[in-house]
């Protein structure tokens, strides 16, 4: 029977052993510099070290903190363990912080443990790391016969030998076409594809790798002939030009398909970020039925008209969507627009800012030059307009975190790269907007981000946006 190998965080269980192997050590030799003593002595240091347990493989699951770990260079490993340490510490104090239980403990016990986990943790890593890229450990020698053209040969050896921790040893090749090459690469051509099936048979081979087109006679016998065989068998998929996207295979239909994709959500952290999504929707809501009471009276005196605002705009993969926003422009606004276009900062018109916006209400330009503003000005500054947005990720069309949504006018401007941006729920915040906002006039370098952040998108992302968002409202840096 073939042996899978494990996929996503679960391929590192050793990682993750020795993380918590070194979390723990570092949380006894913390507790016994500062009292001499044996943390798990006492009951309330002992329910501490399982909370730190959890809160390890919390955030190594959800925040994926062991992808590429292997690969990884000296320098980016560090910056990923002290990431993952700062969110381990983050879930601790959440936990303090919920449950009013932070006097109990000692402050120099936590930092000690998380100064000693960011030195202990980084080093078992790149100490095992280095074990792993020099032994055998991790490996159980598998036997693979190769089956390749002549072409493409030496560049699918040079990517097979290349892997050290791939599990599998090349014993021989098999060419589609007939010739008299005898080796490559050092390893042998050991028969030709019309007896492929009988060395297979009688030889020791544990899996066949396939590079070789599936419409090729020779090639569907000789994969029927494996599969008649029980011998597992590995079809390589052609490289396609764009880089950068996630492939893995599912079933539709009951038919096995190759999917592309920018990234993918589990179903648990999709659930996961829906939860959190009605969670924060709920008080967002609630926080912005109270601003509409307190601003709403204002927008009504100083511009006659409703005081929320509704707009069409493009959601996730093309939908059209209506936002609500508290009213900050005067009810012609759109018309305005139009005659403001040559005054955009933002290139192509693509989107719309303007350093002084006659549009917003309490805006106005003085006879002796002076620019005035008002309500309007106000609750933008302060992102208090966003706030009936709630309602929206209440309703599941939009996300707390995630891309601009679009006008209409605006997405039919786009380009097929401008549409990658669309492959999330528009968010309230995002990446583009923590990047300073006010200071991004270039639609391309918008584009960027939100790509940026769907590519790298987790859970843990997410949570640093929300705390740079709250930084930029605090500062009022950013917003416009």
């Amino acid at each position: 029977m073939y042996k899978r190998h494990a996929q996503g965080w679960s391929k590192h269980i050793d990682f993750m052993v020795l993380d918590l192997i070194m979390l723990q050590a570092s949380y006894m030799l913390g507790y016994f510099i500062r009292t001499q003593g044996w943390v798990y002595s006492q009951r309330a240091y002992s329910n501490l070290g399982i909370l730190l347990m959890f809160a390890d493989l919390l955030v190594i699951v959800l925040n994926n903190s062991l992808h590429d770990v292997i690969k990884r260079t000296e320098l980016r490993e560090a910056y990923e363990h002290i990431k993952h340490s700062i969110m381990v510490l983050a879930v601790v104090l959440i936990y303090f912080f919920s449950s009013q239980q932070g006097d109990v403990y000692s402050r120099l016990v936590l930092g000690l443990t998380f100064v000693l986990y960011v030195l202990f943790g980084y080093g078992a890593r790149m100490i095992w790391k280095y074990i792993l890229q020099h032994t055998r450990i991790r490996r159980e020698r598998n036997n693979m016969l190769v089956v390749t053209t002549i072409d493409t040969a030496e560049e699918i050896l040079t990517r097979l030998l290349s892997d050290k921790q791939a599990g599998y040893e090349i014993v021989g090749i098999v060419l589609l076409e007939n010739s008299s090459v005898i080796s490559i690469h050092g390893i042998p051509v050991v028969t030709d594809m019309r007896k492929a099936p009988t060395y297979i048979a009688k030889e020791w081979i544990d899996s066949v790798y396939i590079n070789a087109p599936i419409n090729d006679t020779k090639v569907v016998r000789l994969m029927d002939a494996c599969a008649t065989m029980a011998v597992p068998t590995h079809y390589h998929v052609p490289n396609m030009s764009r880089s950068g996207v996630k492939r893995f295979s599912e079933k539709i239909g009951g038919t096995t398909v190759l999917t592309t994709a920018i990234n993918y959500a589990t179903p648990i952290q999709a659930l996961l970020k829906r939860l959190f999504d009605i969670f924060a929707g709920l008080v967002g809501s609630i926080f912005a039925l109270l601003i509409m009471l307190i601003v709403g009276p204002i927008i009504k005196i100083q511009s006659p008209g409703p005081i929320l605002f509704k707009q069409k705009r493009i959601g996730k993969n093309g939908k059209h969507i209506k936002i609500y926003k508290i009213r900050s422009m005067r009810m012609d606004a759109e018309d305005m627009k139009q005659e403001l276009m040559e005054q955009n900062r933002v290139k192509d018109g693509m989107m719309f800012k303007m350093d002084f916006d006659p549009r917003i209400i309490g805006n106005k330009i003085l006879p002796d030059g002076t620019k005035k503003t008002g309500i309007g000005e106000f609750i933008r500054r302060t992102s208090l307009d966003e706030f009936p947005q709630f309602f929206n990720v209440l309703a599941g069309t939009m996300s707390t975190v995630g891309t601009r949504p679009p006008t209409l006018d605006e997405y039919e401007k786009y380009h097929f790269h401008h549409r990658a941006r669309m492959a999330v729920k528009p968010g309230i915040t995002g990446m583009w907007q923590v990047s300073g906002r006010s200071e991004i006039t270039d639609f391309e370098e918008v584009v960027r981000l939100d790509t940026e952040y769907i590519a790298n998108w987790s859970l843990g992302l997410d949570l640093w946006i929300l705390f740079k968002t709250f930084g930029a409202i605090f500062s009022r840096k950013g917003a416009m």
